[in-house]
């Protein structure tokens, strides 16, 4: 695994010294778990910004070399300033041999132009855009794929429909929820809903 980022040892800890750390071009950040001690580090703030605009930041493990030492890790959490979106600090935890990890893994729609539904004025609502899954460290999956070259009208596509890569499993385990459905063209459902309508009133009328 090549080195992704390159950071240095923080000294002193606190809101003055990360003050002065973005006001020389660092963000503070803080490596932790494995049951090791907490290590805070500084990181150039243009890289780190950089990888989190990339996408996929949170589920992808990474090697940040602090003064020399080598530390793989994934990406937690990090906090942006909410007025200027401004980056403020990195959570990294570190990630031993066998780990498995829970992550966000991103959904990918395929075959759209060939499903029935979709061709026939049906429209896609996604519910999850990403799905939570526990995964092996060393093999996290980039996307998860929802084939719908045979949906049509109505379907509802479940988490069941999905096939997960080796080792990956979703952490919700007491339902088979819901991924997208194909939902009825609105000219369709206006249609329905009308002559619904007029049959009451006949029937109002008898």
């Amino acid at each position: 695994m090549s080195v992704e980022l390159k950071a240095s040892v923080r000294d002193r800890v606190g809101k003055g010294a990360a003050r002065e750390l973005r006001r020389n071009g660092l963000v503070p950040a803080v490596i932790y778990g494995d049951k090791k001690p907490p290590l805070s580090i500084a990181l150039s703030y243009k890289d780190a910004f950089r990888k989190i605009h990339e996408g996929g930041f949170l589920s992808h493990v990474i090697e940040i070399d602090v003064d020399g030492e080598k530390h793989r890790v994934i990406p937690k959490d990090y906090q942006l300033e909410p007025v200027r979106d401004f980056l403020v600090h990195v959570d990294f935890l570190r990630v031993g041999k066998n780990s498995i990890l829970t992550v966000e893994v991103p959904v990918h729609f395929e075959n759209q132009e060939k499903s029935p539904g979709l061709k026939k004025g049906g429209v896609l609502n996604i519910v999850r855009h990403a799905v939570e899954c526990n995964v092996p460290a060393d093999s996290i999956p980039e996307y998860l794929v929802v084939d719908l070259a045979k949906a049509e009208v109505g379907d509802s596509i479940h988490i069941s429909a999905i096939t997960l890569p080796k080792g990956v499993t979703a952490t919700i385990t007491d339902r088979d929820f819901t991924i997208a459905t194909i939902a009825a063209p609105s000219a369709l459902r206006s249609s329905e809903g009308s002559a619904a309508g007029e049959g009451e009133g006949d029937d109002e009328a008898e």
